[in-house]
């Protein structure tokens, strides 16, 4: 048995197509709960949320931030019954905004079938009182981001969330977030607007929360087999209405920081993100260095990550390695449907709400060449280099190339194509970064050599995404992780010719 602690995403960007398939056809208790989730759909007019889950091609839906959201929690309530199914139970199960109703309904503490239509009622009250604010990510702390809300001083605009030592979210209306924005960019402080489908956590949204009390189904409760911890409530969740959490959290301030630490504090050492990508364990690991953060649905082979992990913690070593695992780089970007981050952020499915910088580790001298230790969520360690001794001075041997797994390098017919995006994207980055373009090498690794943090990395790659119209590479997370110019360029050209192929 493992414990650990689950987190649950909340507004990240949807899921990709087909995500659930192999989960869905192994495992009896995710086809249930992925049926319950359908028939409540169903019964709210909505179409099926597992089709384009468990399907390879399931064709185009309609856009609504209902589907949305219930495409997120069928993620979320997967990867949690894989992660019981396998032996891994949670000491607490936390969950970022909108996910702590993920996080109630996988304790247990609601119905999966009443959880959906909490979500669904919750996201028709927003969109009833159409309050036209938005969300700032800032790279700075919560005292320092609620000082520069303090600077502006207009009442809805507010700290919304504080996830990190370093990352801060500002939610207000829009001219007073332009305000903020213009001086977080004079006082040096990187900033991202979260794409998120309403904008909450401020007094702004009082409204809709009065909306839904008076208007939501009243929902059976109590009796949760896990231990939730609220990250706006600053405790447990006890036996209190799910529709009053989910109405006082939309005006709460988040502070996941606080709750990260304190359930570390506390003996865990294990977080695993029931979602797609590392968005609360970028959160976690920013905040508690040296933390395990797993992701299994991030892996190649999810039930083989969580197997993995529960050997590890069954050993009889007298203590488990704390180290975190890796990201694995996907072969090709990631598709997905257009990513809003997470307002607590970031899919980044997916993009994600917006990740916070990992510290950079540092790796041990060795007598061979030395190794650069990855930051908490990177790229797969390089292979060690070769030690072969030439037979001839004319036939020196090098050492072996990092086992990155890029996106594939453009066929020849495309290498003009790629030359030409290369530099349009060099000249790009250097011109926001203040670099001189000839100055930022192909395969400088954007966060250890060149110093981008991830909040500038998410700006860029959005630009990124919006110069050559492909929404899809904001999902594309490994370009976070392990960006660099080449592959970044080689991704562009790659998502054009499949659009093209289309």
């Amino acid at each position: 048995m493992v414990d650990s602690v689950f987190v649950m995403p909340g507004t990240v960007a949807a899921p990709r197509t087909g995500t659930l398939r192999d989960l869905h056809s192994r495992y009896e208790t995710i086809r249930e709960a992925l049926t319950l989730i359908d028939k409540a759909a169903r019964e709210l007019g909505l179409p099926d949320i597992s089709t384009r889950l468990i399907e390879d091609a399931a064709g185009e839906r309609p856009y609504s931030p209902e589907v949305h959201y219930l495409e997120i929690f069928a993620v979320s309530l997967a990867t949690y019954h894989l992660l019981v199914a396998e032996g891994v139970e949670p000491v607490a199960i936390v969950g970022q905004s909108i996910g702590e109703l993920w996080a109630l309904a996988a304790a247990g503490h609601v119905s999966v079938g009443d959880a959906a239509r909490l979500a669904v009622a919750r996201s028709q009250a927003l969109t009833r009182q159409a309050w036209p604010g938005t969300m700032l990510a800032v790279g700075v702390d919560g005292r320092r981001a609620e000082s520069l809300a303090g600077l502006i001083g207009h009442p809805h605009l507010v700290l919304a969330c504080e996830n990190t030592p370093r990352q801060s979210v500002l939610s207000g209306p829009r001219q007073q977030i332009d305000e903020a924005e213009r001086v977080a960019e004079a006082l040096g402080w990187p900033s991202v607007r979260l794409d998120v489908p309403h904008p909450t956590h401020t007094p702004a949204v009082a409204q809709a929360a009065r909306d839904l009390r008076a208007s939501a189904p009243r929902v059976s409760y109590g009796g949760a087999r896990w231990r939730v911890s609220s990250p706006w409530l600053g405790r447990d969740i006890g036996d209190e209405d799910p529709v009053e959490l989910v109405a006082g959290a939309l005006t709460a301030q988040v502070r996941m920081l606080h709750t990260v630490r304190a359930l570390h504090a506390a003996g865990a050492d294990t977080f695993i993100e029931c979602g797609e990508w590392p968005v609360v364990t970028r959160f976690v690991e920013a905040s508690v260095p040296g933390v395990q953060a797993v992701v299994p649905l991030s892996e190649h082979d999810p039930v083989a990550a969580v197997r993995a992990l529960v050997a590890s913690r069954t050993d009889t070593a007298p203590s488990p390695v704390r180290t975190p695992v890796p990201l694995p780089v996907p072969a090709t970007p990631a598709p997905a449907a257009p990513a809003p981050p997470v307002a607590s952020p970031p899919r980044v499915a997916s993009p994600p709400p917006v990740p916070a910088a990992p510290p950079v580790a540092t790796a041990p001298p060795a007598p061979a060449p030395a190794v650069a230790a990855p930051p908490p969520v990177a790229a797969p360690i390089p292979a060690a280099p070769s030690v072969l001794t030439p037979q001839t001075p004319q036939a020196p041997v090098t050492p072996a190339a990092p086992l990155t797994v890029d996106p594939p390098p453009p066929a020849p017919d495309a290498d003009r194509r790629y030359a030409t995006v290369l530099a349009e994207i060099r000249a790009l980055y250097g011109d926001y970064l203040g670099y001189p373009p000839e100055l930022l090498g192909d395969d400088d690794a954007l966060e250890s050599d060149l110093g981008v943090e991830s909040l500038k990395q998410v700006a860029l790659l959005s630009r990124v995404a919006d110069r050559y119209g492909l929404p899809d590479l904001r999902a594309n997370t490994s370009l976070l992780t392990v960006g660099t110019l080449r592959r970044i360029a080689q991704a562009v050209v790659q998502a054009q010719a499949e659009a093209t192929a289309r």
